[in-house]
């Protein structure tokens, strides 16, 4: 299968260019040139499917004319080989816990199969390959985990320095080997814009073979569309509509869900929760897109202004507004709702919740009120990542798994960079 460019449908690459390159020299995201259907027997059949099966028939769905399918299958099974558990928190309403993985976040799915992928493209060359990655979050840590000691890769990680968790941080700054992190005087936003200055700078690429690890990357984005199957084969049968509510930042989650929903599974509607940084539930409220820098919130990745991703959404809906209000409601929620979601779960079912995962269970419970379905949100993070904000909402301590225990003992090591991509060039090109 082919992939092409969001500015430019003429514009083919192959599997691997769209993988190693990322983004399009055009500045476009990719896309597959189709999205296949799966066939109804797969559907009957899901209840009784291992996750591995489930993921590797999705996967090969789209990738089998380009990697072995052994290949593929060995991929996949190391992609999502820890739970992916659907916990029922009240009656109709559904968490798909999505921090089992190493570093407790959604995103260890995507960048655990990108590296496996991209380590496949590049095992026959002896070229180095730059991954170049900007995180409000989570998505540091999982890449970092993701690539630690890949040979033939560094990864390079832009974070903006004071907005993420201590935990956060500790787990993308301790690792050292073939990961550096560089803190970024500025928002995320900043990040995302020195890493897309990055990828259209043609001297720099001429030099270097970079490529990105988020959700702008197809490797990245279409595995997080397993996760939508799996935690719907959970599910007991039910006359019910499935509704998916994801919390949102870059909108990459959200995407795979909608691909997800382009292959058949049958996901009757889509809530898009986010926090302040809303321009998302605006464009669907009022028809205009209109990006701006991001704000702060306790719900820190999805401090997105600007999200990528919408041109992925965009592209699905071939610009039809109208025919992704049918699909999506989008909804956004202040911090001392979150932080009362948060606290009344906690009292009321004993179901701690994070910053993150509270705006989907608010978003999902006000969408219920009005509609009767079944209901599942995503929870992208454990809620030990964010203690500070947790614990003083509960008024409890928080036991720490081992993972994060571990990483907060080690020294942080980042490198203080300005918000002017000259500083980022220059740290590419001398290391």
């Amino acid at each position: 299968m082919h992939y092409y460019s969001t500015n430019n449908p003429a514009h083919h690459v192959s599997l691997r260019d769209a993988v190693l390159k990322g983004l399009a020299g055009d500045g476009g995201l990719y896309m597959p040139e189709k999205i296949p259907e799966l066939p109804e027997s797969f559907f009957q059949s899901l209840h009784q499917l291992s996750q591995d099966e489930i993921a590797f028939q999705v996967a090969e769905a789209f990738f089998s004319e380009d990697i072995p399918n052994e290949i593929l299958y060995r991929i996949v099974s190391e992609t999502v080989n820890f739970p992916l558990p659907v916990i029922e928190v009240s009656p109709h309403l559904y968490s798909l816990e999505l921090y089992h993985g190493p570093t407790l976040a959604f995103k260890d799915v995507g960048a655990r199969f990108m590296a496996r992928m991209l380590a496949h493209f590049n095992e026959k060359t002896e070229q180095a390959i730059t991954v170049l990655v900007a995180t409000s979050g989570d998505t540091g840590s999982a890449v970092a985990n993701g690539f630690l000691n890949v040979k033939g890769i560094r990864v390079v990680i832009l974070y903006p320095s004071g907005k993420v968790s201590n935990i956060q941080e500790k787990q993308l700054t301790t690792l050292g080997n073939n990961i550096t992190a560089l803190e970024v005087e500025g928002n995320f936003d900043d990040c995302q814009r020195l890493v897309k200055q990055a990828f259209s700078d043609k001297a720099l690429n001429k030099q270097l073979t970079l490529t990105s690890a988020n959700s702008i990357n197809i490797a990245r984005l279409i595995p997080q569309s397993f996760y939508y199957f799996i935690a719907y084969a959970q599910l007991n049968l039910t006359d019910k509509p499935v509704v998916f509510c994801v919390p949102s930042g870059n909108f990459g989650n959200l995407t795979a869900g909608l691909v997800a929903k382009r292959m058949g599974l049958p996901i009757h509607h889509f809530v898009a929760a986010t926090n302040a940084n809303d321009v998302v539930p605006q464009y669907l409220s009022g028809g205009v897109f209109s990006p701006r820098p991001s704000v702060s919130t306790i719900s820190n990745a999805m401090d997105v202004g600007n999200p990528s991703n919408f041109v992925r959404m965009l592209e699905l809906y071939q610009q039809d507004i109208d025919a992704m209000r049918k699909d999506i409601t989008a909804l956004s929620f202040s911090d001392a709702a979150t932080k009362e979601t948060i606290k009344t779960v906690y009292a009321q079912y004993h179901y701690l919740l994070d910053p993150h995962g509270a705006v989907g269970y608010a978003a999902l419970k006000q969408y219920l009120e009005k509609h009767d379905a079944l209901g599942i949100f995503l929870e992208t993070a454990h809620p030990a990542k964010f203690l500070d904000v947790v614990e003083s909402v509960i008024g409890e301590k928080v036991e720490l798994p081992l993972r994060l225990a571990s990483c907060l003992e080690k020294e942080k090591s980042s490198i203080k960079i300005k918000n002017e991509y000259y500083g980022l060039k220059s740290f590419l090109l001398d290391v």
